[in-house]
């Protein structure tokens, strides 16, 4: 199988070519990998060392809503997973027009080129901010779209318009929603390597609002698994919603954080909140589980712990100027 993997030198996408292209093969050996990554800010090459010196790994420099690049690269594979993305809310609510470019543009770009030339499966990663905010119960994946912020609602639109192509087309399309990740390797504008990065530097971490924002914890590990679980044994035309299984405040989250560092409230700063920041994101995940086996397989104070423990000792991957921004 040749896979084309969308933003894979990003945080999760990086996760996943390393499974794939690691020592355990879950897809076997004969599997080849694309990586076709913008290399924004939120990229990083050195998230891929691990694997470029593997057989099957090919690295692409270029953009998702490039047609004729994503044309030829669409064209040599049998599948693609869709991970390329602008992530951040604090920046699609500074500037939503690279947002709408790359989230739905670029899906769409992708999708006339898998639409052109009978790829397929095509896994489109998404979020569960799609939803909106879930006061009490969780969200299931038939459940309307009601996105809060530029940014959820650039992935509700991609979303949207990935399941369009396959009701319209017959195109096998898979759309997978998640809670928030963590784990090694991510940037540190997102809350938990932000605050670890300030906390190891010495620095305050700012915590919005009251701290009562309620979001489930999915280790980047158990998020690709099911990823891995979708592409092979999904079904054209369903989402998925994975989860994580620990949901936590912001400020229970920013205790375990300081503690974690071997530091004291004293270096919280309470900052004005977020605009439109929704209270509380929970999906139900029994869909996946009962179709596809999954279930997470880590514990979150182990997880957290050992995420902790990779920043703590891996300084040059996060410690360039300018390489942080302040939310979560």
């Amino acid at each position: 199988m040749n896979i084309l993997i969308t933003g894979a030198a990003g945080f999760i996408g990086s996760h996943l070519v390393r499974t794939i292209l690691g020592p355990d093969k879950p897809l076997g050996d004969d599997v080849r990998v694309t990586v076709l990554d913008a290399l924004t800010y939120a990229g990083n090459r050195a998230s891929l060392a691990a694997v470029e010196d593997e057989p099957g790994f090919t690295f692409v420099h270029g953009d998702i809503t490039d047609a004729l690049l994503v044309d030829r690269l669409v064209a040599a594979h049998d599948a693609v997973v869709h991970l390329a993305a602008e992530s951040h809310v604090d920046r699609s609510i500074w500037r939503a027009d690279a947002f709408v470019r790359t989230n739905v543009l670029g899906t769409h770009t992708l999708l006339e080129a898998a639409l052109r030339h009978g790829t397929g499966p095509f896994v489109h990663v998404s979020t569960d901010e799609v939803y909106g905010s879930v006061p009490v119960g969780s969200s299931v994946e038939s459940d309307p779209l009601t996105p809060s912020s530029p940014y959820s609602a650039s992935k509700a639109s991609s979303d949207l318009l990935a399941l369009a192509y396959h009701h319209t087309h017959g195109l096998d399309v898979r759309v997978t929603r998640c809670s928030n990740n963590y784990g090694p390797y991510q940037h540190p504008e997102k809350v938990i390597p932000l605050f670890v990065t300030r906390l190891l530097s010495g620095a305050a971490v700012p915590l919005y609002g009251d701290g009562g924002n309620v979001r489930d914890w999915l280790h980047v590990d158990d998020h690709c698994r099911a990823l891995l679980a979708v592409l092979t044994d999904g079904r054209a035309g369903h989402t998925y919603n994975i989860g994580g299984g620990t949901e936590l405040t912001n400020k229970e989250l920013t205790g375990l954080l300081l503690d974690a560092c071997g530091a004291g409230w004293d270096r919280v700063e309470h900052v004005t909140d977020r605009k439109g920041h929704d209270r509380r994101y929970s999906v139900d995940w029994t869909k996946i589980r009962t179709e596809l086996g999954y279930t997470p397989a880590h514990d979150f104070a182990e997880g957290l712990a050992e995420t902790v423990a990779w920043y703590r000792t891996n300084r040059p991957f996060w410690a360039a100027p300018g390489a942080e921004l302040q939310g979560a």
